[in-house]
């Protein structure tokens, strides 16, 4: 019985806590867009395509083995 002394006042500060990190993650804008970043990384049209290795300068192509 005398354990319920220790366990009710921390049941009460982890729900502060859980409440705290709730409200904290809101007004930081955590919730402010859920469709967003799922909807960018299917669009590509941002992509610049990469140069290819065999365009740098100075850089010479494999031969081709036949």
């Amino acid at each position: 019985m005398e354990i319920l002394y220790l366990l009710v006042p921390l049941a009460v500060i982890l729900a502060g806590v859980i409440v705290w990190a709730f409200l904290w993650s809101i007004r930081s804008g955590q919730f402010d867009d859920l469709e967003g970043p799922a909807h960018r990384i299917l669009m590509d049209e941002d992509d610049k395509p990469r140069p290819s290795q065999d365009s740098k300068p100075g850089r010479k192509k494999p031969p081709h083995p036949h």
